[in-house]
């Protein structure tokens, strides 16, 4: 793997991020879902492949420059998607406790 390679595989994880960052704002969360493995999974091969390669300056202000878009598209999917685990993180605790005290002093429902 040489210089540009590790560069397009940049890349390539940028336009994953952008795409993701589409989904999240559609609401699309199986695509979403898809994406983001589909971005793991490149990263992945950079894990295993970039420590051998050294950049050219150019190269390495272009991964900067990439890295930078990865970081703000993260973000915004994070901002969208947060609220959303956060509800349903607070629906799950409500249910568990609801089991919980079911089970603890029955059914309430007496009709």
């Amino acid at each position: 793997m040489d210089g540009a390679e590790v560069i397009s595989l940049y890349e390539a994880v940028a336009e994953l991020t952008d795409q993701m960052l589409a989904a999240a704002r559609r609401e699309e969360w199986d695509l979403l879902s898809k994406l983001e493995a589909d971005c793991a999974h490149v990263v992945n091969i950079l894990k295993k492949h970039e420590a051998t390669v050294t950049l050219t300056d150019d190269r390495r202000e272009r991964k900067i420059e990439i890295l930078k878009k990865i970081l703000e598209d993260d973000r915004d999917i994070r901002n969208l998607t947060d609220p959303g685990l956060k509800k349903l993180a607070t629906l799950i605790q409500s249910t568990s406790t609801e089991r919980k005290l079911v089970k603890a002093y029955g059914s309430t429902n007496r009709g």
